[in-house]
């Protein structure tokens, strides 16, 4: 039985690559589930998304008595993170669909790899590496949308959303074996 990745995409030029990272983790083995917040819904393509996963983006909550559409994720994957949705996360802020499942998922200690894209007019603001240096010490991955590298991200320089979308490998984000856990 594959393992459940939850993949949610943030408001930035970046979700607009979020079929190819469904569609690499999807070839890794996993059982990838998109959610999308509202303004990525912007850039995020739902035709390919659905065709890389079988499944449609989710961007709502369930409805009350409706079944829960997927079970708890084993790996979550935010990619591109914005600035708002990485200090909700830091702050325990769950008042949207993708802000709840990420704080859900911080809580149980699922793992979670972040890729943020916040560009350097924002960089500098004094709650940021707060925030980072937090969820950095609960667990979470960084990766760096422009190198691919763990750890410290780096800021996106404003206007340059396209060259980041063109030079991103999707298997930069993918957790660190690439494919999900076989359990016995």
């Amino acid at each position: 039985m594959p393992e459940h990745l939850a993949l949610v995409a943030c408001g930035a030029p970046l979700a607009a690559r979020v079929h190819d990272v469904a569609a690499r983790a999807v070839e890794a083995g996993w059982m990838v589930h998109v959610v999308a917040t509202p303004s990525a819904m912007n850039w995020v393509d739902s035709k390919r998304v659905e065709q890389s996963t079988g499944f449609p983006v989710l961007t709502e909550q369930r409805q009350p008595g409706q079944a829960k559409r997927f079970p708890p994720p084993t790996q979550v994957i935010v990619c591109p993170a914005t600035f708002n949705t990485v200090n909700k996360l830091a702050a325990g802020i769950a008042d949207s669909y993708a802000a709840g499942l990420l704080c859900e998922a911080l809580a149980s200690q699922i793992p979670i790899t972040i890729a943020p894209m916040v560009n350097n007019r924002l960089w500098p603001h004094p709650v940021w590496q707060h925030n980072l240096d937090i969820l950095t010490a609960a667990g979470v991955r960084f990766i760096d949308v422009q190198t691919g590298h763990i750890g410290q991200p780096s800021a996106v320089q404003s206007g340059t959303g396209g060259e980041v979308i063109a030079h991103f490998d999707p298997a930069w984000v993918l957790p660190p074996t690439g494919q999900p856990t076989q359990k016995s």
